[in-house]
């Protein structure tokens, strides 16, 4: 019994001691660049006249809105530019096409005096119309300059009601622009309709849709989009692919946004000096209704068209974003003046519109780019697809065949012992 309990006292120190090897790797910090100007967020608030239901926690929607925003506005923090635009809050008429032009900015995106914009808050009531596509063009000028993070909070009841303007539509455009831009919706007490609307509205620009039954839920939700707002981001630098390796533009590290339409192919430029590694990795979103099953590739390619590598991945409609990478190290040139080779990324997807589906604009693509000094030692470069994983599998093999032995020396000697007795 004392050498069965020794031996598992040995083991749980060996798996202990594999365990703190996995839990805590050996890497290295790099430091990613951030906006340097102010984050900015704009509440853009719908106060047309559904408001005034009364089924959230028993009061009227508005009345929910006010107090939560009066809660945000006191735990915004100091850094964050926050602005607030309403729509249908002044128009109490019938007539559509005044109605659809009213959105009106309530409190300026800037730094934050919690006073007067709880004051601005107070002053609202539910009175007219639900134009959602003009006020997020309206906000998206709110936000217009600057390098830092700029984030939309849509907050509303009920689907736009200013059609031909789509506000998915108006979404994409949006996105299509390359600011940085991110729409979050949250929808109170919200039908199908509504929730499909939001949704895409969303989705259309990286952000989240969130269904909201009781004022705390929006209170939290608020809050959390506007501290997300603070966090530190990187922002997409736009590019333009080609459609041949020839033209393509020459990118550097960094963060890089595009759009790519059904059946594309997009070419990207990076110059690779011998001794550095490329790491790259791309992701194609669903930001409009398509078939199920389609994939992502991306291959690195010499100028001349030859394929070095290449990485894939598939989907099969459970997600909207799908995403894949590659590695290409090249070797160490005894010539300290030898040229940096031109690669050449050539990205693609399977994607396909369903039916009645606008092709144009191309779903949104994101590209990042790594190029960094190649790993010195080749146990560092994925072999067989175990890259550094191959000391542990050594470890394992050594750690089974000492067990073997002990368990086997063991056996012997419980059977010796039993035998003599």
């Amino acid at each position: 019994m004392i050498i069965r309990t020794r031996l598992a006292t040995g083991v749980c120190a060996l798996l202990a001691a594999l365990t703190a090897g996995l839990a805590f790797p050996a890497g290295a910090a790099a430091g990613e660049p951030t906006g340097q100007d102010a984050p900015k967020v704009d509440l853009v608030l719908d106060v047309s006249g559904s408001m005034r239901a009364r089924d959230i926690d028993g009061q009227s929607r508005m009345a929910a809105a006010k107090q939560a925003f009066n809660e945000v506005l006191d735990a915004t923090p100091e850094e964050v530019e926050l602005g607030i635009r309403t729509l249908g809050a002044d128009y109490p008429g019938d007539d559509r096409k005044t109605g659809c032009k009213d959105t009106a900015q309530l409190y300026p995106v800037g730094p934050l005096d919690r006073t007067e914009a709880k004051t601005a808050v107070a002053t609202l009531t539910p009175t007219g119309w639900t134009p959602i596509g003009p006020a997020l063009l309206k906000a998206a000028g709110d936000l217009d300059g600057g390098d830092g993070s700029k984030r939309i909070v849509l907050i509303s009841d009920g689907e736009d009601t200013c059609a031909p303007l789509d506000p998915c539509e108006v979404a994409r455009e949006i996105a299509a622009k390359g600011i940085g831009l991110t729409i979050d919706t949250l929808g109170l007490v919200p039908t199908a309709k509504l929730s499909r609307q939001l949704s895409c509205i969303a989705e259309a620009t990286g952000g989240t849709y969130t269904s909201v039954e009781h004022q705390d839920e929006l209170t939290d939700r608020v809050n959390q989009l506007v501290d997300r707002a603070a966090d530190p981001v990187v922002t997409p630098v736009p590019a333009e692919g080609a459609d041949r390796c020839a033209g393509a533009p020459t990118l550097k590290s960094g963060l890089y946004t595009d759009r790519e339409e059904f059946g594309q192919q997009r070419f990207y430029r990076v110059d690779v000096r011998p001794g550095q590694e490329l790491r790259a990795s791309v992701s194609v979103a669903a930001d409009r209704a398509v078939n199920p099953g389609y994939g992502v590739l991306v291959r690195a390619v010499t100028s001349k068209g030859r394929e070095i590598v290449r990485g894939e991945a598939a989907g099969n409609g459970r997600t909207d974003v799908i995403s894949t990478g590659l590695r290409y190290p090249k070797a160490e040139s005894d010539d300290e003046d030898a040229p940096a080779e031109a690669v050449c990324l050539a990205v693609s997807h399977s994607f396909s519109a369903a039916a009645g589906v606008k092709a144009t604009p191309g779903l949104p693509l994101e590209l990042t780019v790594d190029v960094v000094d190649a790993p010195s030692e080749a146990g560092d470069v994925a072999s067989f697809g175990l890259g550094r994983g191959w000391w542990l599998l050594g470890v394992l093999i050594l750690t089974g065949f000492l067990a073997g032995l002990v368990w086997g020396w063991l056996s012997r000697w419980r059977v010796a012992v039993w035998r003599t007795n």
